[in-house]
């Protein structure tokens, strides 16, 4: 979605995770096996048996069926430290992952000469204005969720 007022446009863009081989994204569902509301979910990340590819293709250890000091260290997932508490997916580590991939790739860009960058408070999500030369100010807010 997007809106353009006076001197200032905002983009709002969804992103929808994906989780890497050999894990999944498990909604919880409360005690009454009814789904929790979406504001309030819980994402578990599960970890999920990939032996068929590790026989069919050998390109990758089943991190379910293999204790993790054998798996090589380009296997080992580092989804559950870097954006999860425990087991579930933590919507405040995801959006600062986010926030300081944007200002390293904002630094490689050519616009970033002209344009000035500013990472705006948010713990949900990923928010940033862009201030140019023009006096037209544009937001973009990064929201994530899974399938």
């Amino acid at each position: 979605a997007w809106s353009v007022q006076e001197h200032s446009i905002t983009y709002r863009l969804l992103v929808f995770l994906k989780p890497p081989r050999g894990h999944s994204f498990n909604l919880e569902q409360d005690s009454m096996d009814t789904l929790l509301p979406a504001r309030h979910s819980s994402i578990h990340v599960a970890l999920e048996c990939t032996c068929s590819r590790e026989l069919l293709l050998g390109d990758m250890l089943c991190f379910l069926h293999h204790p993790d000091n054998k798996l090589p260290g380009d296997q080992s997932s580092c989804l559950l430290c870097t954006l999860c508490t425990g087991f579930y997916l933590d919507v405040e580590k995801i959006a600062s992952w986010a926030q300081v991939l944007v200002r390293s790739a904002w630094l490689l860009l050519p616009e970033s000469r002209h344009c000035q960058l500013t990472v705006l408070p948010s713990s949900r999500s990923c928010r940033f204005q862009l201030t140019g030369a023009s006096e037209t100010n544009i937001c973009t807010d990064i929201i994530f969720a899974v399938q």
